[in-house]
């Protein structure tokens, strides 16, 4: 047996996406980092282990403008390049390829850590060094550091170090949660296997195995969604062991799942309910991929009410949205249905206290163990939340590193610092700007070759029947003023429309009424027909227009996409629906990318040249980049940086726009019609502005990323310019932010 010593300056335990993101955040800072994982793979239960599909902040597109940026962000654009069939094994080398391109991480993976060294008293601990046991290399490795960051989900690293924790769920009146028991208890969501399905052309007979599960003796065929077609994450609901310990049973609750895959698979082709002659099986899950355990303790528990209420958190260094997700304890087998589900109104907001221990020092926490109630754990639990809470774990462990404090320090005394480089890095914090003092473009003045200066979409592809109401999102700034729809109408009718005001910056739902109008409409087609709405807001924000149902009138859609613009159809809900979830309420799917056609009288500074240097880095209250006219011929558009006098150039950061409205998936249960998203600058160069001509610094060609990062030459220039030369489709250059440095930041 070989025993060794791993010095680092974080030791990051867990390989899923939580552990991925933190290990890369924390070495492209600088810092030496040791990732370590106990199985083969990297991903955790998005692994072609597990093969759970990446879910996060959209939830599954419910909320809007709402996909990660950052690592995560990166991840899921390069993914949708590379592997557009969702190939289990391509995703598992998307995220592989990430963690090898960061030299300054040490990975190892199949090493499975064990025992863990600590001192101090109870209330204030600090870890020493975690020992692993490497499989099949008879290696045992003791890994040194001054921080870790336990992403292992289970909890093990921080409860052998002795940090505070729980399991199960809190009594109602711990925090005040409507959806928490009466009592407390040890009950947790139980865990799940997956499995595929494939059509081998011909009749393919099946034997169950003895073991498996007699499925019509139980509640499941008719409380749960059986049929031919589906296979992976559409069986998430065969999910058991929520009434035992999903980890010491884990064995136990691994059986049961096979027990229960082959006894519906069983089902599917023996029952004579289906047809299913010529389906097989073709993969079946061997780790249960678990969703709850030990949530440890922090500075601050996140709660239900802090989901609901988006209470935006001074510390706040990630976010999330999927809706809070609640399965009952019996799981598969249980008489209700598999889950239930509470949307907050937008993306809420997660608070850096929740992600360090608070009684082990030098611990950090990131995934499903963060210190929430198991209400609120109930959406802070999906992976690309995870991700993005790993991200922020390890930009702090390396700001820690730095500076030589420990993370609670860093929030007492460097908070705004911590949330500058999430910023920086394009790791997206809602209602936050980038003042970074660096960066020069900040004081420049910036102009461009055209704007987009008109809110309208005027080509009609296809007529929309008004059977229900339908909801219009677009940016206000500074006024809205009259609103023209394209319509067809059988009859003389009346159109009416509501203007409503959105309540947040990050919300996209009606909150209060602003306007409404009336106007007779002659029968007809095709005819614009003007709306007098009027709103000038103190402050740049969305209108949400309601255009009312009415069964004679006709709107008409479009294929052209106008970044910043949104289209819903609301959907009726029952009026004993409790609680009220008004993002379910108003549905975006058969309009993405897909408005209606319409006209705002007056100019928009929506996309103008400056929101380029804005900080903002997603949208808020407006989409919050430039965008060019209709790109024609092939000079290709450009945003400009002047000076008074002449800046040292020496690193550019662009942030393009990847629409991170498009709801993107590992895996691909939703495919989209594009492998690089089309807005997407593909063709570029930066020039500055030397001895009276332009100089090329830097030319791009076939990009397909969101945000890049150049090193050029040193120069000094008073301008320095951007130009698009093509995109990946759209029609439009379109830039979130350009940032300009005269030295390198990393």
């Amino acid at each position: 047996m070989r025993e060794e010593t791993i010095r680092s300056d974080l030791t990051v335990i867990g390989g899923g996406l939580a552990g991925v993101c933190a290990a890369v955040a924390a070495a492209r800072l600088g810092s030496r980092v040791a990732l370590v994982q106990n199985r083969p793979v990297l991903g955790g239960n998005s692994s072609s282990e597990v093969r759970v599909w990446v879910s996060g902040a959209s939830a599954g597109g419910t909320h809007r403008f709402a996909r990660e940026t950052g690592i995560i962000g990166e991840m899921l654009l390069e993914n949708q390049y590379r592997n557009p069939q969702g190939n289990p094994y391509y995703w598992d080398l998307v995220v592989l390829e990430t963690v090898l391109a960061e030299k300054k991480i040490r990975l190892f993976l199949n090493t499975d850590v064990h025992e863990v060294k600590a001192e101090g008293t109870a209330e204030e601990r600090r870890i020493r060094s975690v020992t692993g046991w490497m499989a099949g290399s008879e290696r045992k490795l003791r890994f040194e550091s001054e921080l870790f960051a336990d992403c292992t989900g289970d909890g093990l690293v921080g409860f052998l170090a002795g940090a505070e924790y729980r399991i199960g769920r809190e009594a109602r009146s711990a925090y005040g949660e409507a959806w928490a028991p009466e009592q407390a208890d040890d009950i947790t969501l139980g865990s799940t296997m997956l499995f595929y399905t494939k059509d081998a052309g011909k009749p393919v007979k099946y034997v169950a195995p003895s073991f498996a599960k007699n499925i019509a003796e139980t509640p499941i065929p008719l409380r749960r969604i059986i049929r031919t077609g589906d296979s992976g994450c559409h069986y998430w609901w065969i999910e058991w062991g929520g009434e035992v310990d999903t980890v010491h049973e884990n064995e136990r609750i691994r059986d049961e799942l096979w027990a229960a895959i082959y006894g519906i698979w069983d089902y599917i082709k023996n029952s004579g309910r289906f047809e299913a002659d010529t389906l097989t099986l073709e993969w079946v899950g061997a780790v249960p991929g678990k969703r709850e355990y030990r949530r440890f303790i922090g500075d601050y528990v996140l709660t239900q009410n802090d989901i609901l209420s988006q209470v935006p958190f001074d510390d706040r260094v990630a976010f999330g949205g999927w809706s809070i997700d609640l399965h009952p304890p019996q799981g598969m087998y249980a008489e209700e249905s598999g889950s239930k589900h509470w949307h907050p109104d937008g993306n809420y907001h997660i608070p850096f206290r929740s992600l360090y221990s608070v009684n082990v020092s030098n611990m950090l926490m990131a995934g499903r163990n963060i210190s929430s109630s198991h209400v609120a754990f109930g959406t802070t639990r999906v992976m690309a939340t995870c991700a993005a809470m790993g991200e922020a774990a390890g930009t702090a462990a390396a700001l820690c590193v730095r500076s030589g404090t420990t993370p609670r320090e860093l929030y007492r005394s460097r908070l705004p610092e911590l949330q500058q480089a999430l910023l920086h890095q394009d790791a997206s914090i809602i209602g936050l700007t980038n003042r970074d003092p660096r960066n020069l473009a900040r004081r420049a003045v910036v102009n461009a070759s055209s704007t987009r200066t008109v809110l309208a979409v005027e080509r009609p592809a296809e007529r929309l029947p008004l059977d229900t109401d339908i909801g219009l999102l677009v940016p206000v700034d500074p006024k809205l003023g009259e609103l023209e729809l394209l319509l067809d109408a059988e009859r003389h009718t009346t159109l009416r429309v509501e203007l409503w005001d959105t309540g947040r910056k990050e919300n996209y739902v009606p909150f209060r009424k602003i306007d409404e109008a009336s106007v007779e409409v002659r029968q007809g087609k095709r005819q614009w027909t003007t709306v007098p709405l009027s709103w000038a807001p103190e402050e740049p924000q969305n209108g949400f227009i309601v255009v009312k149902a009415n069964p004679a009138l006709m709107l008409w859609q479009s294929d052209s996409p106008l970044t910043g613009v949104l289209v819903f159809g609301k959907v009726e809900r029952p009026a004993d629906s409790k609680p009220a979830q008004p993002v379910l309420e108003w549905r975006m799917k058969r309009f993405v990318r897909k408005p209606i056609c319409f006209h705002i009288h007056g100019e928009t500074l929506a996309y103008a040249p400056g929101k380029a240097v804005s900080g903002v880095i997603r949208p808020y209250g407006g989409p919050q980049l430039w965008m060019s006219g209709r790109m024609a011929g092939g000079s290709g558009e450009w945003l400009e940086l002047q000076w008074n006098e002449p800046v040292t150039v020496r690193e550019i950061h662009l942030t393009f726009n990847d629409d991170v409205n498009e709801y993107l998936n590992n895996l691909h249960y939703l495919v989209t019609p594009f492998e690089t998203i089309p807005e997407l600058a593909a063709d570029y160069r930066l020039e500055a502005w030397i001895a009276d001509e332009w100089v090329v610094l830097h030319r791009e060609t076939g990009n397909r990323k969101r945000k890049r990062v150049h090193l050029v030459s040193p120069v000094a220039a008073s301008r320095i310019r951007l130009v698009v030369e093509k995109t990946n489709g759209g029609e439009r250059a379109e830039l979130i932010d350009i940032r300009v440095y005269d030295h390198e930041t990393v």
